[in-house]
């Protein structure tokens, strides 16, 4: 048994190294991740406010109180109803918005998401 030279293939594999390394970007992508989850829960409360106002009022202040009402219930501090922007097309009330929702990664670096949204059959279609 001497000298024989090894014929048995090479261990393939992640060494330690690249294992820590790829450990660090998934770690850093669920960081991120769970960081848009309160981003986007508000979206969708401001989706489901929209929504349910859009037949309530028939004037543009009861349709920003009703609104208001609304974001007081369901938590939502990115927009409030005079930053929404309201109008009529061919006799239906177009509700319409448009806000930037900063989230914070470390001190001086920040994930901005321009969220938008309309009642408009055109603006969903993207027309």
């Amino acid at each position: 048994m001497q000298g024989k030279p090894s014929t048995g293939k090479r261990q393939a594999g992640l060494s330690l190294i690249s294992l820590l390394f790829v450990g660090v970007i998934i770690v850093a992508l669920l960081i991120v991740g769970a960081k848009l989850v309160p981003a986007i829960t508000e979206y969708m409360a401001i989706e489901k406010a929209i929504q349910a106002i859009r037949t309530e009022g028939e004037t543009v202040p009861k349709i920003r109180s009703s609104f208001d009402r609304y974001a007081q219930i369901d938590d939502i501090k990115s927009i409030s109803g005079k930053d929404l922007d309201i109008t009529k097309d061919s006799e239906k009330v177009v509700i319409s918005y448009a806000y930037s929702y900063p989230i914070p990664i470390t001190d001086n670096v920040r994930l901005v998401i321009d969220f938008a949204g309309s009642t408009s059959a055109r603006a969903r279609s993207g027309s």
